[in-house]
This record gives C-alpha cells, sequence and structure tokens, in this order.
C-alpha cells in the first residue's frame, strides 16, 4: 500500500494533508534518543544577528523532480540578483563521493552500515565549505541531504537512531522542501530504473521512512502538479526562507543529542 498520498491537483503552496502526517504520524523521541530540530533555536552556531544565505533542501522518493527544480530555483534565485548555488549529495565528485557513485551504479558491493557511513562522510565534508558560503550570503538549494541518508539506510533494515547519529551537528535547513510523490507514478517517470534503488518495492520503505522523519516544519508540494505549477510554489517558499536569513536567522545544527 502506497504511503505516499496518489497525485492531486491541489494548487495549494504548502499540502500537509498529502502527506497525512499531522493526524496519524506524530513522531516523538523517548528521552535520551535523538529529536529532530530542523527550525531549533538549540544549538545555535553563530548568535549574532547577521545576514546571511539560506541552505534550502528538496527531498522526495526518486523521480520526484528534485534535480530539476532545484536547477530551475537557482536560475531564479540568480535572476532576482540573489547569489546562489546548487548542491547534491552524493556529491560524487569527491573521493568518498566517487566509492558512493560506484556503489550506486552497481559496480561495487558493501555493507548497509559501511555506505551509510560514507553517505554521511561525504556531507561532512562539504560541512566546512557549506558554512562559508552560507555566511558569505550565498543561498545553497540542495538536492537530498541528512533526511535522505536516513530513510533509506533505515529502510533496508538499520536502526532508524543509529542512521541519524553520525549527522548530528551539520547545519539544520532553513527550509526543507518535499516533493509529493506516490511510489507508483514516480516509476512511471522516464529514466526509472537505472540506480540501485530504484525499485518500486524498496521506494514504498522509503516513502515509510520519511513519515517517520517529516515534522511540522517541513513544507510539502504536490510533485504531480504541471512543472510550472510546482516550481512557483517553491519560488515563494524560498523567497520566504532567503528573506528570514537575510535579516540575521542564525544557523543552528541539524539534531541534537
Amino acid at each position: 500500500m502506497s504511503i505516499i498520498s496518489p497525485c492531486r491537483n491541489l494548487g495549494a503552496l504548502v499540502v500537509p494533508r498529502s502527506f497525512n502526517f499531522q493526524r496519524k504520524f506524530s513522531y516523538k523521541y523517548c528521552s535520551g534518543k535523538i529529536r529532530m530540530e530542523a527550525n531549533s533555536n538549540n544549538n545555535i552556531e553563530d548568535r549574532r544577528v547577521e545576514p546571511r544565505g539560506a541552505l534550502v533542501v528538496l527531498e522526495g522518493l526518486d523521480r520526484s523532480g528534485k534535480s530539476s527544480q532545484s536547477s530551475r530555483l537557482v536560475s531564479y534565485l540568480e535572476g532576482s540578483g540573489i547569489s546562489a548555488e546548487l548542491w547534491r549529495f552524493p556529491d560524487r565528485t569527491t573521493n568518498v563521493g566517487q566509492m558512493i557513485s560506484s556503489y550506486l551504479t552497481n559496480m561495487s558491493q558493501l555493507d548497509d552500515h559501511t555506505i551509510h557511513l560514507l553517505f554521511s562522510a561525504n556531507r561532512w565534508e562539504k560541512r566546512s565549505l557549506m558554512e562559508t558560503k552560507l555566511k558569505a550570503g550565498t543561498t545553497l538549494i540542495v538536492d537530498r541531504y541528512s533526511y535522505s541518508g536516513v530513510a533509506f539506510s533505515s529502510s533496508k533494515g538499520l536502526d532508524i537512531e543509529w542512521c541519524k547519529a553520525p549527522e548530528v551537528g551539520l547545519f539544520a535547513p532553513d527550509a526543507v522542501i518535499f516533493l509529493d510523490i506516490s511510489p507508483e507514478k514516480a516509476a512511471e517517470r522516464g529514466g526509472y530504473g537505472g540506480e540501485r534503488y530504484e525499485k518500486l518495492e524498496f521506494q514504498r520503505k522509503v516513502a515509510e521512512s520519511y513519515k517517520a522523519l517529516h515534522d511540522a516544519s517541513w513544507k510539502i508540494v504536490d510533485a504531480c502538479q504541471s512543472m510550472e505549477d510546482v516550481e512557483k510554489q517553491l519560488q515563494d517558499i524560498v523567497l520566504d526562507s532567503v528573506m528570514e536569513c537575510q535579516k540575521g536567522k542564525p544557523l543552528s545544527h541539524l539534531w541534537s543529542l
């Protein structure tokens, strides 16, 4: 049974019902466990009120449109006079990223724990540069982030708390945008099945894992609308985030113990 709602022309900027989390999937961690704190006031990295770039993350199942929309967002921001860069994880240009790429294209085999730690290391090796870019005023549009790493690894049977642990200390996104599409609809899109994780049954498990990670701060956009409609909604969300960060919103950590 699909756990991401089927495609609908909803038209709303944020469509929490399409993900159906607030009523059925209120997710709370027990004391002592890692909690998601995407917009927490805890663990503030820098309390000085200084303008900076926004960290915007696009998440979703494979073939939900993240890559296309990320590129369009960067072009839109640059056209609006806003400094912006497109980042993708995994970053396959690094030494760690090349190992991940080999695994994803089925050219190598690795233990599930090992590949999860490599994905995490790939984000950590970009953390310092990410901080420099954000504090210099550059907005980063990021195609996949820690949420993907946890969702995919936990879908393979790894403990979700163990999966989160290596991500503690990375920067919290200022906006997480989930492109909502059912696994079945995503499988109908061109190019599906080209990489290791693009299997329908596995994507159903990933969708379940995303539900466990979701919190109220996420922006849910119906990815089955026209590309133009999705694009417009993303632009509005991102502009709000950019304006907030230009007013001096401090950086904070993604998760805390």
